[in-house]
Formats: C-alpha cells, structure tokens, sequence
C-alpha cells in the first residue's frame, strides 16, 4: 500500500440509499466516501459510469459493493480502472441470480406503479430479504425496516429499472478481468442471491477468496454492521502490502 491509505468508496444496494453513519462508523477514521445510485436507469453500464466519475479525482481506492451495489462494483472492476486497490462484494452476483419463478415474478413486478408498488411489490420485496438472524445483529432488523428503506429512497420507476438491469446484467466471461484481491462476503442465510451466485465469482476471479457470515442474511450490512466492517478490515489488512490502521470494531 502506499504511504496514504486508500479510499473506502462504498456502493449502495438495489434500494439506492447511501451507506448510513451507522454502517460506516466501524471504519474508524479510514478515508471514505459514499454515494446515492443514480435514478431511472436500467443498464449496469451506466451505474458502473456513475460510480467512475465519483471516484475519477482519487488515485487509491477499494469498492466496497452490497447486493446490487456489488454487481455496479464488479462491473467497474472488470474494466481494471487505474487507482483500484481492491473489491469487496456482499450479496452479489455475476449474472442475473432470480430463479426461473422469481424472474418472471420479477419481469411484472418492475411494471407495477403507485399504491400496488408501496403496498404489494415492497413486501413480496421485504420477505424475499429476510432471513431468521436478522434480530440477532448489532441493530436488529425487520421486513418492515427493509420495506421503509425501499419507501424512503426507491421511486417505483427506479425500482422497475433496477430490476431491468439485473435481468440483463452478464459479467461472468469478464470476471478473470479484476485483477485486484477480491472478497467475496456471504451471508449464511440468503433467499434473493442463492450460493451459485458466490462460487461463480470464486471461480472466475483469480485472487478472491470467500467469507461466509454465519447466523446472517441477505441485509448483513444493515443488522450486523460491525460484523461485516469487521471481515471487511481483516481483508485489506491482509490482502494489501502495508496493515490497515485499527481493527474495526467486531
């Protein structure tokens, strides 16, 4: 590593919501930056766009993607920016990871507006995300905590087109691409993103090693923060040349 330490730049999730002060805090005083996904588009392409121009004035960074946010991190990884130390994804996936009945779940859920999107579409969404050690972290969460995430930050139409770009995302012939230590975080209990998902990239990503969360789920960022910052921090302190200042907080 050089003399000054990267940049965390940490990636939303499908809800589009930065990364909160609580998420971030167990980071200590390590440089970050985070950002809200852009609105209304249906292309990872452009996200990975939006996420290279937040990070075009920094000379050394590590992506820290969640869920959604991991699959925008890999897009922009497999492009081998100038300035990236290393990839964290939690969650995530190569390429489209909805099992056949859910896709096409999927496909009418995108189309839906209003009233149906708040109230139908948010708590199939919510269940879908819900795991049973999600009260067992260090801030307990609920299907209603993930479905007032999705009402506060999500416009149906984003949501629609967020949908879109997962279905047609494909990344798994560009994954021996990242070229930079990966980690893989998983949680134990995930019923959006199966564990094909984790071994694809495993094994298509040459130096990327997998971490399984035991007794978490899918919204491991949310209910076990520390937890994850911790796995997160023992990553870089030992994939990149110089140790990270501090353990983050476990």
């Amino acid at each position: 590593m050089t003399n000054s330490q990267p940049t965390l730049v940490f990636i939303p999730c499908f809800s589009g919501a930065p990364w909160s002060a609580d998420q971030l805090a167990p980071y200590g005083d390590l440089p970050a930056r985070t950002l809200r996904l852009p609105e209304g588009i249906s292309d990872m392409e452009e996200y990975a766009d939006h996420v290279a121009a937040a990070v075009a004035d920094l000379d050394d960074y590590v992506l820290v993607g969640d869920s959604f946010g991991a699959n925008v991190a890999l897009a922009l990884a497999v492009r081998q920016p100038a300035g990236l130390r290393a990839l964290v994804m939690s969650g995530g996936f190569a390429a489209n990871p909805v099992s056949a009945p859910w896709k096409v779940l999927m496909r009418g859920m995108r189309n839906l507006r209003g009233p149906i999107y708040r109230q139908l579409v948010l708590r199939v969404h919510a269940h879908r995300l819900t795991s049973p050690f999600d009260g067992e972290g260090q801030t307990p969460w609920t299907a209603a905590d993930s479905r007032k995430l999705f009402l506060d930050n999500t416009p149906d139409t984003s949501f629609g087109a967020r949908v879109a770009a997962v279905l047609h995302a494909d990344y798994i012939a560009a994954l021996p691409r990242v070229q930079v230590p990966t980690l893989i975080l998983t949680p134990e209990h995930d019923e959006l993103v199966g564990a094909d998902a984790a071994a694809i990239m495993r094994t298509g990503i040459p130096d990327s090693r997998e971490v399984v969360l035991p007794r978490t789920g899918h919204m491991f960022r949310f209910s076990h923060p520390a937890t994850y910052a911790g796995v997160v921090q023992t990553f870089l302190t030992e994939t990149l040349t110089d140790a990270m200042p501090g353990d983050a907080a476990r």
